[in-house]
Formats: structure tokens, sequence, C-alpha cells
């Protein structure tokens, strides 16, 4: 579980196929982390999915990527060089300043618009037909790991803003209309959905 607070921006420094695991790739990530500190084991938040660290170097670390993920996520996008938003996973008794995020991809947005905004930059984003019930005016999103609040919400479209801060301190100071963003909607958003609808098939509520 993660909070959707960015840490650090990693970069990946390679690739390599894992051994004896068709379709998984692996992926070394460089980071400005204290590796010692990493277990191997560890759930680290890579802009947006949660990934296993499966090995540690100096200065990086290993994780793999099954081919659904890969499929399901930008992951498949990355190449050596590419910003990597980093979060370690949530302890007992932190701090959550964003909100909620689980580190699964519900679908890839895409960024169609980057305008600035005073001192902020305005964004606009596409995101799947499906998923656009679950985003609501005011409410919360991860894109690229980075909790963010939704400021309006059109038919297949939503808006946020960045501050300078997190335009610093994200990969989000790189991103370019077009680009690919790993879209998480707010857990408690699905959860309600969810009861919602085993609410309506009930017989007791059917045809009201």
């Amino acid at each position: 579980m993660f909070s959707g607070i960015i840490t650090d921006v990693g970069r990946v420094r390679r690739f390599s196929r894992a051994a004896g695991a068709g379709g998984v790739q692996a992926m070394t990530i460089a980071t400005a982390y204290d590796v010692a500190d990493i277990a191997i084991g560890a759930s680290i938040g890579c802009s947006g999915p949660c990934l296993t660290v499966v090995a540690v170097e100096p200065g990086g670390f290993l994780v793999e990527a099954s081919a659904e993920t890969l499929a399901c996520s930008t992951l498949g996008d990355w190449r050596e060089g590419t910003p990597v938003n980093l979060e370690r996973a949530l302890r007992l008794g932190d701090e959550l300043g964003g909100h909620l995020v689980s580190g699964h991809v519900d679908g890839v947005a895409v960024l169609r618009e980057r305008r600035p905004e005073g001192e902020s930059v305005r964004l606009t984003i596409e995101a799947p037909a499906a998923l656009m019930p679950y985003i609501a005016s005011k409410g919360s999103v991860a894109l690229d790991g980075v909790s963010l609040t939704v400021n309006e919400v059109a038919e297949r479209h939503f808006g946020i803003n960045l501050i300078p801060y997190t335009l610093a301190q994200t990969g989000f100071g790189e991103a370019r209309p077009g680009q690919r963003l790993n879209l998480e909607i707010d857990p408690i958003a699905r959860y309600v959905a969810r009861l919602l609808a085993a609410r309506a098939d009930h017989p007791e509520h059917r045809g009201r």
C-alpha cells in the first residue's frame, strides 16, 4: 500500500530477460535510495505498478514485470533513461500525505494537453471510457503513482493542476502531450460502485 507521495525519481538503468521466466522482463532502476535499506522481496511503487525487488546493486535495484503487467501498463514503453516515480511501501504509523494507492494499475490514460496556468501547469488527461465513472471533480486519482486531485471532469477527459513542487519532484516535469500514463482510480470509488451494483442486483431492489 502506498500514499502517492513520490520520494525519488529514478531512471531505468537497463533491461534484461529474467532467467527461465517466459515473457518476464527484468529492469534495473537507478535510485537515490539507500539500497542497503531495501530488502529483497520489498515492494516499491514504480510509476504506478507495485513491483517486487529481486536484487540490489550499487545505486539501483532490480524488479521483474510479467507479460500481463507489461501489456496493461506503460512499462512496455520504458527505455533506458526513462524517469520512474518511486515510492517505498507505507509502514504502520507513516503519514498518509496523499490518498490510499494500491499499486494496481486500472488502465492507461493519455496526456492530451499541457499548458501553463500562472506558476502551475494544467494537464488534460484522456482516460478509458470504462474508468471515467469512477473519476469525480475534487476526488483523487493516481497517475504514474502520483496522488493528484481532479479539478474538472468531462465525458472522456479530466483536468489536473500541477504546482511547481510536483513538477520538480516527479517525472511530470518531463511529461509531454501524447505520453501514456498509468492510471489508478481511488479504491474507495471502486468499492462504492461495486456495492451499489450488488445492491441494484439484489431481488429486493429490482424494479424500484
